[in-house]
């Protein structure tokens, strides 16, 4: 079973529709955690997004910090202890720096990736093998993490019809990454916290050694202004994964519940 909370960061990419906000849906102090489960019965682990303010080379940022970890029986013959950090522009959402510091059965990765958004050029050390690399992107590319908050900004589903697909610019690790998902429509989904109105999303992603076929994930984000993650299921090679919201705060916005449990 692949890392669960690089499937819940990486899925989270939605589309974008014009220019960033000028005030932003998030703040300092916004925290979630999500719980995991494998095939639909079995704890699988734990992650978490928290939203700090802090500074970079002198500029304010937002710093993301998100961690995920295995829990239950399956700790004991699949460890991960995952480490995520950006740090955001406060004004137009790009990354400036993005960690990935990841445990994983053994498998380790220690990456630090700087993001130059003027000549559009991503500096890549590997930190275990002391080695750096420099290769071109998009314009105002975005990291795994920092995707997820840019595009909370950014999204707009008034003008999608349902069924149309939308797409992002992405670089992960050493790859620039053109992500594309599918807009399904609104649901309203049950919770712990109560009956919550969602905008349901399928993203498209590599069948093979993880996912069964190209539309194997399934999101869900709330229908408001915070637009938070609450559920993504994804359909792995060998059984299922499935993550939901277990608690939060911090939230800038009230959270529409329907009815509560």
């Amino acid at each position: 079973m692949r890392n669960p909370l690089i499937i819940f960061l990486f899925v989270f990419g939605l589309g974008i529709q014009g220019r960033s906000q000028n005030e932003s849906v998030f703040q300092e102090g916004e925290w979630f955690k999500f719980e995991m489960s494998y095939s639909g019965f079995l704890k699988a682990g734990e992650a978490t997004l928290e939203v700090k303010k802090d500074y970079f080379k002198g500029k304010p940022v937002y710093h993301v910090v998100g961690k995920g970890w295995t829990t239950g029986p399956i700790k004991w013959f699949f460890k991960v202890e995952d480490l995520y950090e950006t740090y955001i522009d406060m004004a137009n959402y790009v990354p400036y720096k993005f960690i990935r510091k990841i445990d994983e059965g053994g498998h380790t990765k220690n990456i630090e990736i700087e993001f130059d958004h003027v000549k559009n050029k991503a500096l890549v050390y590997n930190v275990k093998h002391d080695k750096h690399k420099e290769f071109s992107t998009s314009e105002d590319v975005q990291d795994m993490v920092s995707t997820f908050y840019y595009l909370r900004n950014e999204l707009n589903v008034d003008g999608l019809q349902v069924g149309e697909e939308v797409f992002v610019n992405m670089f992960f690790d050493e790859e620039n990454y053109p992500f594309k998902l599918k807009y399904l429509g609104t649901e309203i989904i049950e919770t712990k916290f109560g009956d919550i109105p969602a905008l349901k999303f399928r993203p498209y992603v590599m069948a093979g050694r993880v996912f069964k076929e190209e539309e194997s994930l399934t999101l869900w984000v709330t229908n408001d202004k915070n637009k938070m993650p609450l559920r993504v299921k994804a359909d792995l090679a060998v059984g299922s994964l499935r993550a939901d919201l277990d608690a939060f705060k911090g939230l800038k916005y009230p959270l529409k519940i329907i009815a509560k449990p």
